[in-house]
């Protein structure tokens, strides 16, 4: 009987530390320990100088090593007699240098657009680079494209003439006007005007549902025709608005500007509002805003001047981020008739906070350093198409 318990405890100490997930072992999928040559040389001098027991030198270095581990260290030392660990040189080498990745890269920052095919295509040709590699996956491109921290991305287009000379010089020269009646003794306000379209089906891009489900959201079966908003501020928020069912023209513009002066003429005696103020109408370049009746009104009323935008420049217009938060608060009211858009679309302005706005304004005139150095500008606010939320 007791030869029958000692030959299970002695079964029982052999199974310990031999993995498959049992016991203390390391387990299936877990990083194995280095041990560091010190920690190698510190053993082996325990074992070979002292005398001590696998159990006892492995006990006394940190972290504690099992008696298994101590008696590899110590095989190797006196059959090869050595201590250091030998270098690893498991697995595959890499295919690309340090110099070549940063080529890949490269090719990425130089073309967003640039597809893992064609990037396969340059390396495969190019062997002044590339030299000796003549095949690569497409896998391995895309792995060594993450590594770098490239994701995917939507592309964001960008027209040819945004940053042309011509257009640089544009902005330039509209910095140089700014800056002019800023230096006006006479107190002048700057108000922006533009207008933005909404049709009854659009709605938010994006929503939720459970995987394996499509996001649904119901809209009317007609597209119906587009409201076309005009909207004027300042830094005094909102001043005036006006929503009808077609494009806006040259008569709408114009009856939209009496409104606008009669507004500003009845705040005038406000507390806190400047007298006799010139006010700068500043907007696009679209074809009637150059129009000759709005250039007759303009010089019919003096108090009031009028500065186009450079072309191109989407960001020194702080209606862009004002009509981008406006669109969500039109969608969240999800109108289904023209006449519940049309006093959607009005109602979703007061939704808009003043410090909304004037952060708006501010945040165009961080471009003005850009801008009067001539900077390249490639990605500012997209036109209305509700990217700012808020």
């Amino acid at each position: 009987m007791d030869l029958e318990v000692e030959r299970q405890e002695r079964g029982r100490a052999r199974g310990r530390g031999r993995g498959r997930g049992r016991g203390r072992g390391r387990g299936r999928g877990q990083q194995r320990q280095v041990i560091s040559d010190e920690i190698h040389a510190t053993v082996v001098h325990h074992v070979v100088v002292h005398g001590r027991t696998m159990k006892e030198a492995g006990q006394l270095v940190q972290p504690n090593l099992s008696r298994f581990t101590v008696a590899s260290i110590v095989r190797t030392f006196r059959r090869e007699n050595r201590t250091e660990r030998q270098p690893s040189i498991g697995g595959r080498r890499r295919l690309l240098t340090a110099e070549q990745e940063t080529a890949l890269v490269n090719m990425v920052i130089a073309n967003n657009a640039i597809t893992l095919r064609e990037i396969q295509t340059r390396i495969i040709e190019d062997q002044e680079i590339f030299q000796g590699t003549n095949s690569i996956s497409l896998s391995t491109i895309d792995r060594v494209i993450q590594q770098n921290h490239i994701r995917m991305k939507q592309l964001y287009r960008v027209p040819f003439e945004r940053n042309s000379d011509r257009v640089k010089e544009q902005r330039f020269q509209y910095m140089q006007t700014m800056f002019e009646m800023d230096a006006m003794a006479d107190p002048h306000e700057y108000i922006f005007i533009d207008e933005a379209g909404f049709n009854l089906t659009e709605r938010r891009k994006r929503g939720r549902n459970i995987i394996g489900h499509r996001a649904i959201i119901q809209v009317p079966g007609q597209r119906g025709g587009n409201i076309t908003m005009c909207a004027a501020i300042s830094n005094r928020g909102i001043l005036h608005r006006h929503a009808v069912l077609r494009p806006y023209n040259t008569a709408l513009l114009l009856q939209f500007l009496d409104q606008l002066h009669n507004n500003i003429l009845q705040q005038e005696g406000e507390p806190g509002q400047p007298e006799q103020a010139q006010y700068v109408v500043i907007w696009d370049n679209v074809s009637f805003h150059r129009a000759a009746l709005v250039r007759t009104w303009f010089n019919d009323h003096p108090r009031f001047r009028v500065l186009f935008l450079p072309a191109y420049s989407p960001f020194l217009n702080p209606l862009e981020e004002f009509f981008s938060a406006w669109r969500w608060r039109v969608y969240d009211r999800n109108p289904y008739t023209q006449h519940n858009l049309l006093e959607a679309m009005v109602n979703a302005c007061e939704d808009i906070s003043l410090e909304s706005i004037q952060g708006w304004i501010r945040h165009t005139r961080g471009y003005f350093p850009r801008c009067l150095a001539r900077e390249d500008i490639m990605c500012d606010v997209m036109k209305y198409y509700g990217l700012t939320l808020t």
